[in-house]
């Protein structure tokens, strides 16, 4: 296929080069120019403009929050510009609320918008194992699934309207968060107590807790490597918020997600803002006394 890919982050870079090996078509545009050097000789295309890569079959955007997606997709006019027929995946976490506007603005210039949020850290995504949550018309998803075969281990459908695959985004981050948060309190009382960290996480996932999730992040903090960050700690406060506003909408107390937020907040007030999100059970270390 012919697509467009902009937002060349830690995850866009490697999404887009995976595209590239699968055979297809990549014009690549980043606010930076950092990354377009080495999307182009793993052979991309680096185009002048976000116009030029918001064409062709389909684009793919990755972009970091709600504000970044609005000035360089909405304010800058591409909607009004794009080709005929244009599908727009959006595989960023946004909020529930903009993406039911976004969805509407997409509507009114005839361009299909498909959300496909991912799963899965880095690493995942340069081995193509990304989980992919998708929804949309289904025709469109159809259309586009050989990009996300050519990026994710799987597709999961979540109906034909858009803001539903974020809602299953901003549900699993918030899930992750939580999880941080309990192996950070969990770890830190039994390190009062004299029990290694690496020793607890070892039996419990092996154990109990053997989801990847407990895994992943249990050696994350037992072995305290916070560095380089696979997913940073302030973007983790981002997702927490969207949970809570999506939460507020619907009338579904988040009671549990008030407590990680302020615990990020914390961490941030620590200067942990750019570390990896599993940083976040310092908090518990420090509140216990173990620095």
């Amino acid at each position: 296929m012919d697509v467009g890919f902009i937002g060349l982050g830690d995850m866009g870079a490697v999404m887009a080069a995976n595209l590239v090996k699968a055979g297809h078509t990549v014009r690549v545009w980043n606010r930076s120019p950092g990354p377009l050097e080495a999307l182009e000789r793993e052979g991309a295309r680096p185009v002048a403009s976000a116009r030029q890569a918001f064409a062709g079959e389909a684009v793919i955007s990755m972009l970091a929050d709600d504000d970044a997606v609005r000035s360089v997709i909405v304010e800058g006019g591409l909607l009004e510009q794009a080709t005929k027929n244009l599908i727009h995946v959006n595989m960023a976490t946004l909020s529930v609320r903009f993406v039911r506007e976004l969805a509407e603005l997409h509507r009114t210039h005839n361009v299909t918008y498909i959300a496909a949020p991912v799963f899965g850290r880095p690493e995942v995504a340069e081995l193509a194992k990304l989980h992919i949550v998708a929804a949309g018309d289904p025709r469109a998803i159809e259309t586009v699934q050989p990009l996300f075969d050519a990026m994710g281990q799987k597709t999961w459908r979540f109906g034909d309207e858009p803001h539903r695959a974020n809602v299953v985004k901003v549900t699993g981050n918030f899930m992750i968060a939580s999880v941080i948060e309990l192996l950070g309190e969990a770890t830190a009382m039994a390190k009062g107590h004299g029990v290694a960290a690496d020793e607890l996480i070892q039996m419990l996932t092996g154990t109990l807790f053997g989801a990847p999730v407990f895994q992943i992040y249990g050696a994350l903090i037992a072995q305290q490597r916070f560095e380089p960050a696979g997913f940073k700690l302030q973007l983790g406060l981002k997702d927490v918020r969207l949970a809570l506003e999506a939460g507020e909408d619907v009338h579904a107390p988040l009671p549990f997600a008030s407590i990680v937020r302020d615990s990020l907040l914390d961490a941030i007030a620590h200067g942990d803002s750019n570390k990896d999100w599993s940083a976040l059970s310092r908090v518990a270390f420090r509140r216990a006394g173990l620095g």
